[in-house]
């Protein structure tokens, strides 16, 4: 009896570990099952549910009560989703892949669900049932999407360095080139001066040997009628004044080049806001295809303190996004005026484009963010526009116009006298 009673003692100690063991193994189950984002769904040979996660409790708004026992196709809410899951369970199921099944949501609406089918064996290799897993087809598009938005990301920074890098050499070609233009220029513009200071001497003395009628001869006389001294002489003035407008604008737009591809070394200095303008609005329209007229009520003088070449690239993005924007219009037109108040001046840039989308205009200066289609936007200009404005103490801001068109409004502060 005592042999007997220590052998229940022993089966009682085992029978209480393996339980503890069982119970354990039981609760790992249970919060790996409750952990599982993905749908899990294991049923019997006969397609009868057996187990359920909380992932599809939460999808179909059923407890596990009330799925336990239940067919597994009443869960599929179309006859075609119902049939193609009849199919897993065949005389000889196999393993599916991928496969796309409406299953009823909580609202009753289907919802798309992407599901794996794997036959479940016994430990003899006999045919128990079948686990379905999978999970809905929203989020695999989402993710899709942001990997392939990610992608598109990658591909647009890498053209935007390239491009980067291709504006850093054109800076430095610029910067040779007008360094070149610059000295022959300078030549042209001496020598026309010259020529004139010239010209004023030979036209007085021309001048006083036609007064003096003594020493005309009337072969003088006409070989003056014949050259037609008097016509040239009258024509010089006109002649030499073209000549120098024009050595004095290829300098202007010389200066022009350097300053725009010059790095810039101090954005303390006073320039004029007015003649930037002006300079910004004439490189567009004459580099444009298309004709913009450019309507421009300023006052003459604007100071302002910073960098020139920077607001210069601020001024030349907004009026030549407003020729992008009307160069579907028949008569496109862009109106630049000022007010200044309070110390600051704000411009602003009114075309008579189709305006800009409320949805764009949250994010028309987010970096990366263009309308325009690939290949002809960075989408860098306006947010590098916006940041060069902050940092001189000043605001972008873009609006539309209630009689169509969009506005773009620079606002700075005035250099004080």
């Amino acid at each position: 009896m005592d042999e007997v009673y220590n052998d229940l003692l022993q089966y009682e100690v085992a029978l209480e570990e393996k339980n503890a063991a069982l119970e354990d193994s039981q609760q790992f189950i249970e919060s790996v099952l409750a952990s599982i984002s993905d749908i899990l769904i294991v049923c019997n040979r006969h397609g009868l549910i057996q187990e359920v996660n909380d992932s599809l409790r939460r999808i179909v708004g059923l407890d596990e009560d009330a799925l336990r026992g239940q067919p597994v196709c009443e869960l599929f809410a179309d006859d075609a989703s119902r049939r193609r899951a009849r199919e897993f369970f065949a005389a000889r199921p196999a393993t599916v892949q991928d496969c796309e099944l409406l299953i009823t949501g909580r609202d009753g609406s289907p919802l798309p669900v992407s599901l794996n089918c794997t036959p479940r064996l016994s430990g003899t290799g006999k045919l128990v049932g079948m686990v379905l897993t999978g999970r809905p087809v929203g989020e695999l598009r989402r993710a899709y999407h942001a990997l392939r938005q990610a992608h598109d990301d990658l591909k647009r920074t890498q053209q935007q360095l390239v491009q980067a890098e291709k504006m850093a050499s054109l800076g430095r070609l610029v910067a040779g080139v007008a360094h070149e233009l610059n000295n022959p220029i300078s030549f042209v513009l001496g020598n026309v001066l010259a020529l004139r200071r010239y010209t004023a001497r030979l036209q007085t003395y021309l001048q006083a040997v036609h007064a003096d009628e003594g020493v005309r001869s009337p072969g003088v006389e006409d070989l003056r009628r014949e050259l037609r001294i008097d016509r040239i002489m009258d024509d010089l003035a006109p002649l030499l004044d073209g000549m120098t407008e024009g050595a004095e604008r290829t300098r202007d737009i010389v200066d022009g080049l350097k300053r725009f591809s010059a790095i810039d070394r101090s954005a303390e200095e006073a320039f004029n806001l007015a003649e930037i303008v002006e300079r910004a609005v004439r490189w567009v329209t004459r580099s444009g295809g298309k004709r913009l007229a450019v309507h421009v009520e300023l006052p003459k003088d604007l100071p302002v303190i910073g960098s020139s070449g920077q607001m210069q690239q601020v001024l030349m993005n907004i009026v030549q996004n407003a020729c992008d924007a009307t160069v579907a219009c028949s008569a496109p037109r862009l109106e630049i005026s000022a007010t200044c108040a309070a110390g600051c001046v704000e411009l602003h840039f009114a075309d008579n484009g189709p305006g800009i989308s409320p949805d764009d205009l949250a994010r028309i200066f987010d970096p990366f963010f263009t309308t325009k289609p690939v290949g002809q936007g960075t989408g860098l200009g306006l947010s590098i526009s916006y940041g060069i404005v902050e940092r001189h103490g000043g605001r972008l801001e873009a609006a539309n116009r209630s009689q169509g068109g969009a506005v773009f409004s620079l606002s700075l502060p005035l250099a004080q006298a």
